[in-house]
C-alpha cells in the first residue's frame, strides 16, 4: 500500500532481457540504503518486489503483464522513473490509498506551464474513466492528484511547481505515455452492485454522491 506522496525520482541503469524475466536495474541512493531484498517498491506507481541491493542500484524483475500495462517498455538507460516506499501505520495519510497495482497506459496529450502552475492533459480508456471523478483522486506515474476537469476520454489536472520539480514530470512531453491507477473506492462499488448486493437506493446514492459513474448505452 502506497500514498502517492512521490519520495524521489530515480535513474534507470539498466533494462534487460533476463533469463526468467524483464530486469529493472535503478539508482536512488537514499532510498536504496533502507531498501531489503523481498522489500516492496512503487515505481512510476507500479509495485515491485526488490531483488536485490548493491551499491545504491536495486534490481527487479518485471512480469511481462506489468510491462503490457505500464510504460515501462518505454524506459531506457537515463530516464526518471517516481519511487515511493510502502506506507507506514504510524505516518500520516497525505494523498490517497495507492495499491501499486497500475490499471492502464495514458497518454499525455498536453503538458505546459500555465502561469505559476502546469496543466496535464492526459487520454485514458475507457475502462477506466468510469472511475474517475471531477476532484477526485488518481495516480498518474505514482503521483496522487487531484482531477480537475474531465471529458469523454481525457483528463486534467493542475499540477504545483513542487511537485513538477521533485518527480519526473519535469522530463514529461506530449505523447509520452504514463501509468494510471483510479481509486479503489470506486471498483469496490462497482463490484458489489455487479454481485447483486446493491439495492437500488444504494445504486442511487453511488450515483449522486458520484462514486460510480453511470455506463452509458
Amino acid at each position: 500500500m502506497f500514498t502517492g506522496i512521490v519520495e524521489c525520482a530515480g535513474r534507470v541503469e539498466a533494462i534487460r532481457e533476463g533469463r526468467k524475466s524483464t530486469e529493472l536495474y535503478v539508482r536512488a541512493q537514499r532510498i536504496a540504503r533502507s531498501m531489503r531484498k523481498g522489500g516492496s517498491l512503487a515505481v512510476n506507481g507500479a509495485c515491485l518486489t526488490v531483488v536485490n541491493v548493491r551499491k545504491g542500484v536495486m534490481r527487479f524483475d518485471v512480469l511481462n503483464e506489468t510491462l503490457r500495462r505500464t510504460n515501462f517498455g518505454t524506459l531506457k538507460r537515463g530516464s526518471l522513473v517516481n519511487l515511493e516506499r510502502a506506507m507506514r501505520a504510524d505516518h500520516r495519510m497525505d494523498g490517497h490509498f495507492v495499491l501499486g497495482h497500475v490499471d492502464a497506459r495514458g497518454k499525455l496529450r498536453r503538458y505546459e506551464r500555465e502561469g505559476k502552475d502546469y496543466v496535464l492533459e492526459v487520454e485514458a480508456p475507457a475502462s477506466l474513466m468510469k472511475y474517475i471523478i471531477e476532484k477526485g483522486s488518481i495516480a498518474v506515474d505514482g503521483i496522487s492528484l487531484t482531477v480537475a476537469a474531465l471529458g469523454r476520454n481525457w483528463l486534467r489536472i493542475w499540477i504545483i511547481p513542487h511537485t513538477h520539480k521533485v518527480t519526473n514530470l519535469f522530463t514529461r512531453r506530449a505523447g509520452d505515455f504514463v501509468n494510471l491507477e483510479a481509486d479503489v473506492l470506486g471498483k469496490y462499488a462497482e463490484r458489489l452492485l455487479e454481485r447483486g448486493r446493491g439495492e437500488v437506493k444504494w445504486s442511487a446514492f453511488l450515483l449522486k454522491r458520484g462514486i460510480v459513474r453511470q455506463r452509458r448505452a
